[in-house]
């Protein structure tokens, strides 16, 4: 499923990487540890996380993330931002909690790891 459906079906307000939401999101990883994700998520997976610095891009980038969500209404700082539009890495923010958003992705057809 590529990332603009799911921000569309899910209401998803897109904060960084407008122009790629066309890429295939392969499966999702819920985690707020970055070592956590760096050895588990795999590539092309949508990561969600309450996490707002701009650590969380490096941790995309290297691992080649199809983006990142953003759970409680958390917003990116500034320097996520700019760092997320640097590296083309698509950051989205909801309102809902990760515990609902995992399911709703799941309930899409977007797997675990």
């Amino acid at each position: 499923m590529k990332l603009s459906e799911i921000v569309e079906k899910l209401q998803l307000t897109v904060k960084t990487g407008a122009a790629l939401l066309d890429r295939e999101v392969k499966g999702g990883y819920a985690s707020d540890l970055m070592s956590d994700v760096m050895a588990n998520a795999g590539e092309g997976a949508l990561w969600v996380t309450l996490q707002i610095h701009q650590n969380i891009v490096a941790v995309a980038v290297m691992k080649s993330l199809a983006g990142i969500v953003l759970v409680n209404s958390r917003e990116p700082e500034p320097e996520t931002v700019q760092k997320a539009e640097a590296q083309g890495i698509p950051i989205m923010v909801t309102h809902m909690p990760a515990f609902e958003l995992a399911g709703r992705l799941f309930a899409l057809g977007i797997p675990g790891r």
